[in-house]
């Protein structure tokens, strides 16, 4: 058994996010102020293996470390590329296709065709005599020994995994305790997942997937976990880990498994949380986050300096996972994003990706498809010597022949112009996605500050920001490792939810506060058993609310606990006019949901020391390193070239300009204009 993780405010704590083509490495010394960093290839086979290697590089002792947080995408991959345990499922009689039925959506909004794969086959899928009313009232009782029976045929049929999920269960959940009762006396292992326990709300489907997606990653992140924590000790490190959550949080690795399903996004979430930190020390609380990495580029938002968090996430189409995550949207264009033209001769960018294996062209492993990360080292974005995880270096007169010849040559182009149009393309695509979480949510951009982040979003940010109408771009100070710094930022986390499902002039007013009242106990004492302990707790409540007879539903924020039938009544209403501009206040509302967030504040993290303030240079002429060529938009620019740990914090920079630094490469635009501030981030005005 690990040892538990003493809990002290300092101490040495290393962040690692693994994602598709790297992971990256950020290890924050407390008690000297040192800071170090490294970025190694992904080991997509064992994920575990590229977390030791980035350890290693680091050169810091794994046993003097205090406590590592890890972000995962070990159940993402698992449920985007259906590599499931084998899960079988026990429900209510007559109620075993829901899953299956799902909702009156289509896969696509124009066609009449389309389709998905369930989470859990229908032959495992079985069913058994009880029904529990939606008052909570019991219609017929469970038949235990029939219960018995559908165990004994799952596990004879070779499931691991196991989903009990009866009908109204969050109303009462007497029937499935009873149920997990009897399966724990039969079933060989921990696998069981009880679908009230892990979201007590209503709507069949979106639980049932849900359970039953925690169900089917519960072995494989189990393995994973006992994986990497063999390679830790291994090493030395005698001490529990930290996973991140999707919701921003983190639990300790001996509990996450109890909860997979929100595992999902862990490592989406971590940036975001990264970057919400970092933009409230530097003043600025509205953001439009950009994380773009090697296989995807993801954009959230964040108000008031806290993300957007939702729990009505769809993984991919019919795949809701409804427990509270950081709200992420994904786009398949990253920096090893594929260009390619199409049957009918135009250029298209993603979402194909040439991944960590073989990569993009110009990192020599064998990669022969033109790439983004190519694109911009074609157009002199990137220095060919200071690529990362270089093999057998490639010349940028060999990268440019390729794209003149599988790209140009339909278009027209010569391999510059033909690298310059993938460019623009995979400019156009992400700045969609940005809309996506801005300006299609009824945000203005222009109160917002585009966060770039990610090995390849400073390379992109400004036109981005340009196109869309943000002012400012903020780059961090290691943008390349972002995620890793929400691993060592992020706080402990839980979430509760109970559903109601009343018009709110009938509720009553002591049972919404006995329920908020004991998701703030269950979220302290979960807390109190985590191996670190925080320097404070923060508790905050909302509603899923809508008017009667809607659909859809509005999360609304609660003040306190001490919630009151007139104050959920006039929340409502202001919320739905904030969003829609539209007052109904004779229309009745409807409280569906209560919601709780229980966080543990950890220590805070001076990031001024992320760029060893002993490098950087007197003035800006000394952190030159070089001039040479750029294409901006059509036109080459004699274009000087920064390294990011020698600028001055006082510095002013106007564009064009490259900044290089380890992680990443920040590329200004003719017109933009920058400054340092005291963390060390990047604030660029974006030029007209």
């Amino acid at each position: 058994m690990a040892e538990t993780v003493s809990a002290r405010a300092g101490g040495v704590v290393a962040g690692i996010d693994v994602g598709g083509t790297f992971t990256d490495l950020l290890l924050f010394d407390a008690d000297t102020g040192g800071v170090r960093v490294a970025k190694t290839l992904t080991t997509p086979d064992n994920q575990a293996f590229g977390v030791v290697a980035a350890l290693s590089e680091c050169g810091f002792p794994v046993e003097a470390i205090d406590l590592i947080v890890h972000g995962t995408t070990t159940t993402t991959n698992a449920v985007l590329e259906r590599r499931l345990a084998k899960t079988g499922m026990i429900t209510t009689r007559g109620f075993r296709d829901v899953i299956e039925l799902g909702r009156r959506t289509r896969p696509q909004a124009y066609g009449m065709t389309g389709g998905f794969t369930p989470v859990i086959p229908r032959d495992l899928r079985l069913e058994v005599a009880e029904r529990v009313e939606a008052s909570g009232a019991v219609r017929t009782p469970l038949d235990e020994e029939e219960l018995r029976q559908a165990v004994r045929l799952l596990l004879a049929a070779g499931c691991e995994a196991l989903v009990i999920h009866f009908l109204h269960s969050y109303a009462n959940p007497t029937h499935e305790e009873r149920a997990a009762e009897i399966v724990a006396e039969l079933w060989p292992n921990d696998y069981i997942t009880v679908g009230h326990r892990l979201l007590s709300e209503a709507r069949e489907f979106e639980r049932g997937v849900t359970a039953s997606v925690n169900a089917a990653v519960q072995p494989i992140l189990e393995r994973y976990i006992s994986r990497l924590r063999g390679e830790l000790q291994t090493r030395g490190y005698r001490r529990e880990f930290l996973i991140m959550n999707g919701n921003g949080g983190m639990i300790s690795a001996g509990n996450v498994t109890r909860e997979s399903a929100k595992t999902v996004m862990s490592g989406p979430a971590s940036g975001v949380i990264a970057a919400a930190y970092t933009g409230r020390r530097a003043g600025y609380g509205n953001l439009v986050t950009y994380d773009m990495g090697g296989t995807s580029t993801d954009v959230a938002l964040v108000r008031g300096a806290e993300p957007a968090v939702s729990n009505e996430i769809e993984i991919e189409y019919a795949m809701p996972i409804h427990v509270p995550m950081i709200a992420v949207h994904t786009i398949g264009a990253g920096g090893g994003s594929i260009a390619r033209v199409d049957a009918s001769g135009l250029i298209q960018v993603g979402p194909q990706s040439a991944g960590a294996d073989p990569g993009p062209i110009c990192y020599g492993r064998g990669g022969a498809e033109p790439t983004l990360t190519d694109a911009n080292l074609v157009l002199g974005r990137l220095d060919p010597r200071r690529l990362l995880s270089v093999d057998r270096p490639v010349s940028v007169d060999v990268v440019r022949d390729i794209f003149a010849r599988k790209i140009g040559g339909a278009a027209g182009l010569d391999g510059v112009g033909a690298a310059g149009a993938v460019l623009k393309l995979g400019n156009m695509k992400m700045a969609g996605a940005v809309r996506m979480v801005s300006v299609a949510r009824g945000n203005d951009p222009r109160d917002f500050v585009l966060f770039a982040f990610g090995g390849a979003g400073p390379l992109h940010a400004t036109a981005l920001a340009r196109e869309l109408g943000l002012p400012k771009v903020l780059v961090p100070a290691r943008p390349g490792i972002t995620n890793a710094l929400g691993c060592v930022v992020a706080d402990l986390r839980h979430d509760f939810v109970n559903t109601i499902n009343q018009p709110v002039a009938l509720l009553d007013e002591e049972k919404m506060r006995a329920v908020l009242e004991r998701h703030r106990l269950q979220g302290e004492e979960l807390i109190t058993k985590e191996s670190v302990q925080p320097d404070a707790i923060r508790v905050t409540h909302s509603a899923d609310m809508q008017f009667v007879g809607q659909t859809h539903i509005i999360n609304v924020p609660l003040p306190s606990a001490d919630v009151s039938r007139a104050m959920l009544q006039e929340l409502f209403e202001k919320a739905y006019f904030a969003r829609f501009k539209v007052q109904l206040p004779e229309i009745r509302a409807n409280l569906v949901n209560l919601n709780t967030s229980v966080t543990g504040l950890r220590p805070q993290i001076d990031l001024s020391i992320l760029i060893d303030p002993a490098g950087r240079a007197a003035t800006l002429a000394e952190a030159l390193r070089e001039r040479r060529p750029v294409w901006f938009d059509g036109t080459w620019h004699d274009t000087p070239v920064y390294r990011r740990e020698r600028l001055p914090l006082d510095a002013e920079l106007q564009g064009p300009a490259i900044i290089e630094q380890m992680d990443a490469t920040t590329v200004l635009e003719p017109g933009d204009h920058a400054r340092l501030d005291g963390d060390g981030n990047i604030i660029i005005e974006v030029g007209a």
